[in-house]
């Protein structure tokens, strides 16, 4: 009886375990990292912050608008697969997506190196009327199906 059960509790791990060590064929996403900004501002309310916080905002909009904006035509919010846009997840697609999503991350990660160097000598005038901008061009992805004709 005790053979029994220590065979059974050692077949029940070994499946267990097999079912953990299969490689899961999780779908990619298009839209990968910061996708949406906590707070849309005025103009009264960043007339009020430090340049560093400022700068801050620049850069959190930059990194959403690098993640998004590139792949506006296939998607606008993050969940969006391959298959879900019937694209087939060919080997080749997927090193193409994967290639593009290095390609965005180093971008924005020469991109805030360069902006940490020389954004703070920006007028801060000129950066509070580019975090609006941004923002004004976040805004308008919730209105991007409207330009969509059947």
């Amino acid at each position: 009886m005790k053979t029994k059960s220590t065979l059974c509790i050692a077949i029940f791990f070994m499946i267990v375990s097999l079912t953990f060590a299969q490689k899961k064929n999780n779908e990619v996403t298009i839209i990968n990292g910061k996708v949406n900004i906590s707070k849309y501002h005025n103009h009264d309310q960043l007339g009020k912050m430090s340049k560093g916080e400022l700068l801050q905002l620049y850069s959190e909009r930059i990194q959403v608008i690098v993640n998004i904006l590139p792949n506006i035509a296939f998607a606008t919010k993050p969940g969006v697969t391959m298959a879900s846009l019937g694209i087939p997840e060919t080997k080749d697609n997927k090193k193409a997506l994967e290639t593009n999503r290095e390609a965005s991350v180093e971008y924005f990660d020469s991109t805030i190196e360069f902006q940490k160097k020389i954004l703070p000598y920006s007028d801060t005038r000129d950066l509070i009327a580019a975090i609006l901008f941004y923002e004004e061009t976040l805004k308008s992805l919730h209105t991007y199906n409207d330009f969509k004709r059947d």
